[in-house]
């Protein structure tokens, strides 16, 4: 049994009290010999949480969840999810709590959920922890995620657990605490339909349009206005991580979320050079979760949300499925009107003077024929529009082909009013210098797993500052090495 806490978080408990049907109480496994690895201080700060408390051992021991705080009523959540196109009608979290939902100092409602803290009712014959490279991945790769701009749950800490578990090798445990808008998947609305109905589904929608989409209350039909709203806030989030080369790698239904939040750093990577069909994840044989395919994919995806909504629409079955069908196939307008936008900005091309899409199409052909690194490619071109191409130039092994699109491009700019040098600096707003190269990632992770946080610390101080090209930081700007071979990802259970 779980002793109470000193109270470091005001909790408040909606899910619980409206949601019945959609969780089961539960305790963590308790950890042997808890060791903060990492506190994420501006997240404590905009939680409104003394940092140093969540240092000292009564603190540690609640972000590992050996003591149960103050309000806290722990629960597994229940979801179900199309994994690889197959549906699982229960899944839910099998290795993780919502200790419950805390205002942050802006008066946003946010969870605090523990990953990795042992088995739950849904764990499905897995031990339910978590190992510490894992986890210390998905506290880097959200706080990544996090200062490039791409809404994303975050990582209040991580607890190394002093046990061990055992997957290809034995690893040493943690527990992750992770932060998020909240932990509502289209993989909660498929559970409430299959389990519970109509009844069940209508809790959890007006619960979540209040919670995420207040706007939708006011419409005409709120269902409706709710799930369009739903599609908009993922169009745009997908567009993010085109944007800067980010493949999720298992964007099955019980990975996206309603608020529009990335979640689930699993088997997750971004791409060094550029190549739609490219893929990390060990177990996406068939490449379903290709880079270039993750539009398509949320498109699949919020379909079946839709599906889940449908008898919330209308009454009668066609007249819903009618609207909810232009509401889906409104998706790749928003999406390439987002995608569109971004791209726009990254070549420094004004909103009043896009181009027709061939800039874009032509240059990203460029990339994937030549095999160029995607990241570096982009942010070389303020340099090449300051007067120095090279940067550019060497990344092509065939570089006259880049000079003709740089010659339409410079041509496109010099129809805007607009001082280059501003353009250039705009340009260095949006295309980052430095991401979470994979290379790196596996080296600090290695170096952590054996009980030298140094390298990982110096990372992540690396990616907090996406944008601001900083001497001596050279290597973290570069790709992997041809030494590093093809890049494998696994889902860290």
């Amino acid at each position: 049994m779980s002793v109470a806490a000193p109270l470091l978080f005001a909790f408040d408990n909606s899910y619980v009290r409206e949601l019945e049907g959609l969780y089961e109480p539960w305790q963590a496994t308790p950890a042997p010999a808890p060791r903060l690895l990492a506190l994420n201080e501006e997240l404590a700060t905009e939680l409104g949480v003394d940092a140093d408390a969540l240092r000292a051992p009564d603190g540690v021991a609640v972000l590992v969840g050996n003591t149960t705080p103050d309000g806290a009523s722990p629960v597994a959540q229940a979801y179900a999810g199309h994994q690889f196109g197959g549906f699982v009608p229960r899944l839910g979290d099998g290795r993780a709590l919502l200790l419950g939902e805390v205002f942050d100092v802006e008066g946003r409602r946010r969870d605090l959920h523990l990953k990795g803290s042992g088995r739950t009712p849904f764990a499905r014959g897995g031990d339910g922890k978590a190992p510490v490279g894992p986890m210390l991945r998905e506290y880097a790769i959200g706080e990544a995620m996090h200062a490039l701009g791409i809404p994303t749950t975050r990582a209040l800490a991580v607890v190394a657990t002093g046990d061990h578990v055992a997957r290809d090798t034995v690893l040493p445990g943690a527990v992750l605490t992770r932060v998020a808008a909240s932990h509502v998947r289209v993989g909660t609305f498929q559970y409430a339909a299959v389990h519970n109905g109509p009844t069940l589904v209508r809790r959890l929608a007006d619960y979540a349009i209040a919670r995420h989409h207040p706007h939708a209350v006011e419409a005409e039909n709120p269902y409706l206005a709710f799930f369009e709203s739903v599609v908009d806030a993922q169009a745009s989030l997908v567009a993010g991580w085109m944007l800067v080369g980010f493949i999720h790698g298992v964007m099955n239904t019980d990975n996206m979320t309603i608020s529009g939040e990335t979640i689930d750093y699993g088997p997750c990577a971004f791409m060094d050079a550029f190549d739609p069909a490219t893929v990390f994840s060990s177990i996406d044989h068939g490449g379903r979760y290709a880079y270039g395919n993750q539009p398509r994919i949320a498109q699949r995806n919020l379909a079946r949300l839709a599906e889940t909504l449908l008898p919330l629409f209308h009454v009668e079955a066609d007249t819903a499925l009618a609207a909810a069908t232009d509401v889906l196939q409104s998706f790749p307008d928003r999406y390439d009107e987002y995608w569109s936008r971004g791209m726009h900005a990254k070549l420094g091309v004004a909103d009043a003077q896009r181009s027709d899409g061939a800039l874009i199409d032509d240059l990203l052909a460029l990339l994937h024929a030549q095999s160029v690194d995607f990241t570096s490619c982009f942010r070389s071109l303020s340099s090449a529009l300051r007067g120095d191409a090279a940067p550019a130039r060497l990344l092509f092994a065939e570089p006259s082909a880049f000079d003709a699109w740089a010659d339409r491009w410079r041509a496109q700019l010099s129809s805007q009013a607009s001082d280059p040098r501003a353009i250039a600096e705009a340009m260095d707003r949006v295309n980052p210098v430095y991401i979470p190269r994979n290379h790196q990632m596996e080296e600090a992770l290695a170096a952590a797993s054996a009980g030298d946080l140094g390298p990982f610390r110096r990372l992540l101080d690396v990616l907090s500052q996406p944008f601001d090209e900083r001497p001596g930081l050279e290597l973290y700007a570069a790709p992997a090495p041809p030494s590093f071979g093809a890049y494998r990802t696994f889902c860290g259970t």
